[in-house]
């Protein structure tokens, strides 16, 4: 299949996916906020850039994109039907990175949780249930959710 757009305007739409400050981090954050949870944003110099820093309890969340991480078994992940395989490289690049950057946060003794965008929007999403979680994790000292 081809695109359906000419390679300027994929460009131009492409250009606009944002990388943060997305729609389910910000509602993600909101939600913490309210909790009176404090954090810092994009942690620039930890590795990965985590979307969400909580030095007070030396953690970090990353609010990842069901596509864009290939979020396995997830309705949201589906590779396109053209450019296969420039898409199945990006997304494996995209996990080869999140686990390289998940390893060194680690080992520089940080606590890292993934949240996935299909808990927090879209059909069945329980953003609820979601942050109860994530504010569990954040207050205990385990390693897990």
């Amino acid at each position: 299949m081809t695109d359906t757009v000419d390679k300027e305007t994929r460009s131009r739409i492409m250009a606009r996916v944002k990388g943060k400050d997305t729609t389910p981090e910000l509602m993600f954050r909101k939600g913490l906020f309210a909790r009176g949870f404090r954090y810092r944003l994009h942690g620039g110099k930890l590795p990965g850039k985590p979307d969400l820093v909580f030095p007070k309890f030396r953690a970090v969340v990353f609010v990842n994109g069901c596509f864009w991480h290939g979020h396995e078994g997830c309705p949201r992940f589906r590779l396109p039907s053209s450019n296969v395989e420039y898409w199945s490289n990006k997304i494996a690049r995209n996990l080869v990175n999140d686990i390289r950057n998940h390893s060194l946060l680690e080992g520089l003794g940080w606590r890292v949780l993934v949240v996935w965008e299909c808990g927090i929007v879209g059909r069945g999403a329980d953003l609820m249930r979601t942050l109860d979680d994530v504010a569990e994790w954040l207050e205990s000292a385990d390693r897990d959710l």
